[in-house]
């Protein structure tokens, strides 16, 4: 494909989690032309007022607006030449709670995207190595391992996946469970949870503590994006209708595992485990990231980094007499 003079991107659900640090990352990039943010800001975060700096260069757009909208979708999946789906209603407990709106928001919108598309679009489409659902073997999940998606959340995004990947339009990056600080931060994913418990409270009560997971810095996910769009664009490569592992290789860690690290930081943090209970997410697996890793692409941040991150975010925030559950 011809890369074009300056790369228009649309981000829906750019406001959030992740995509408060792709945009960002994104707008600094010399070969973007102009990145379209279509979020309808749900939780009422402000993560995204920073980027108006940019207003003036034309090169920022935002659009406060729903993605199951179709009409308002089409008209900036037409501005755009690389489209990133992000917006998502994510985790078990979201999903769970209203199943409707989590296939209108996960599956639908991705499906209705891949029929917007032209040939000379692409979309990134971020999955969830949740999909690969129980392994309970000690073998590695790699990209042609069978999904097994075991949540509503899981199955809505492995449907999208597969839209995408017979669209010969998409890539798909298969996330392992992000970490890190962002702007939107969020408290519910494991490490970002398991720190701040250790930081206020200096304990934690583990249910199925053998349970894995592989780990990745929220930085890390939105250089990994920003990798595909520079060799699709740039350098030619043609990676239409492939599946990506995007994960810390080192950071294959059960729930207990991931305190002992903790612990190693905080040294008071009191880890107990039981069996009197069980946690709802059954995930349980361990992920090969080799086939991104043989493109050139590694990560940057490892899972120390993130802890004494979150430590220093945690500490920060505790000194303002921030409610840390507004976060």
């Amino acid at each position: 494909m011809k890369a074009p003079n300056k790369i228009n991107v649309l981000v829906t659900g750019g406001a959030g989690y992740l995509g408060s640090v792709l945009v960002d990352k994104l707008l600094n990039m010399t070969c973007i032309g102009k990145v379209y943010v279509l979020d309808n800001l749900m939780y009422k975060q402000q993560s995204f007022l920073h980027h108006f700096k940019h207003f003036h260069t034309n090169k920022f757009e935002f659009i406060y607006g729903d993605v199951r909208n179709s009409l308002l979708l089409q008209k900036y999946v037409n501005k755009a030449d690389v489209i990133i789906p992000l917006a998502a209603i994510v985790g078990f407990p979201a999903c769970e709670t209203d199943k409707s709106l989590a296939t209108e928001v996960n599956f639908e919108q991705v499906n209705g995207i891949c029929k917007m598309v032209s040939d000379e679009q692409l979309i990134i489409y971020p999955n969830t190595n949740s999909g690969y659902g129980v392994n309970e073997s000690q073998e590695f999940c790699t990209e042609e391992t069978e999904l097994n998606p075991i949540s509503h959340y899981g199955m809505t995004k492995c449907n999208a996946e597969e839209e995408v990947l017979s669209s010969r339009n998409g890539v798909s990056l298969r996330l392992a469970t992000v970490f890190g600080c962002s702007p939107r931060m969020r408290l519910d994913l494991l490490v970002n949870d398991f720190v701040y418990k250790a930081c206020t409270e200096n304990y934690i009560i583990l249910f199925e503590h053998k349970f894995r997971r592989n780990f990745i810095h929220v930085s890390d996910v939105a250089e990994a994006f920003k990798h595909f769009i520079l060799d699709y664009y740039l350098y030619g490569a043609q990676f239409n209708g492939e599946a990506f592992n995007v994960g810390l290789s080192s950071a294959n860690l059960n729930k207990l595992q991931l305190c002992e690290k903790i612990k190693e930081f905080i040294p008071d943090f009191v880890i107990n485990t039981s069996d009197f209970s069980s946690d709802p997410d059954k995930r349980d697996y361990i992920v090969s990231n080799k086939k991104l890793e043989n493109l050139g692409w590694l990560p940057a941040y490892s899972i120390d980094d993130g802890i004494s991150e979150l430590m220093s975010l945690y500490s920060g925030l505790k000194n303002i007499n921030t409610n840390f559950t507004n976060l």
